[in-house]
């Protein structure tokens, strides 16, 4: 089930055009910026958005400067926690070609207040599907107390999506509609 609903959601997000996904993504920006977990952390980790995802490329150049910004290198399949600088820096690498620092600048787990977090779905616990390689699950479970949340377009969140043990639920899902506080239990 859960993959045929990635598939399904994924053909839907893979079908809007560049301006649909630029639109999109500023009135998330707007939304993800005003949230007081937002404006209230020193230290950011933002996923660096490739293909249909909601870009995060913008964000994540208006944060540099007055926030910590930190975006995750895979290595060994696990994500490290990686602080930029600047935006610029960053190399496509992997089989995805996804932009990430050459090297590793360390934080410790403890000082990112705040995750982004990907996903094919979600659902209004903070449920997710990711892309099937279990990295965020993995890393997710080592920042327990940092508020995460999950950056969406609206038609990806869905009514309930099956979840095990090792998932890790998102805090809040931000769409380019709403915000939707997750009741996860």
């Amino acid at each position: 089930m859960k993959n045929n609903l990635k598939e399904k959601i994924l053909a839907k997000r893979n079908s809007l055009s560049k301006d649909e996904i630029t639109e999109k993504s500023r009135k998330i920006e707007e939304k993800l910026f005003s949230l007081e977990q937002y404006n209230n952390s020193k230290t950011i980790m933002f996923f660096v958005s490739f293909n249909s995802e909601v870009n995060t490329h913008e964000m994540i150049k208006k944060t540099l400067g007055s926030k910590t910004v930190v975006v995750p290198k895979v290595l060994q399949s696990e994500i490290e926690p990686s602080v930029i600088i600047d935006f610029d820096s960053l190399v496509p690498s992997g089989k995805f070609g996804i932009l990430e620092p050459i090297e590793i600048m360390k934080t410790a787990y403890k000082n990112i207040d705040l995750v982004l977090v990907p996903g094919a779905a979600f659902d209004n616990k903070g449920h997710r599907i990711g892309y099937g390689f279990g990295y965020y699950d993995k890393f997710l479970a080592k920042v327990k107390k940092s508020i995460k949340i999950g950056l969406a377009f609206d038609f990806q969140v869905v009514d309930s999506i099956p979840n095990e043990k090792h998932d890790v639920p998102v805090d809040l899902i931000v769409t380019e509609e709403r915000v939707i506080e997750c009741k996860n239990s």
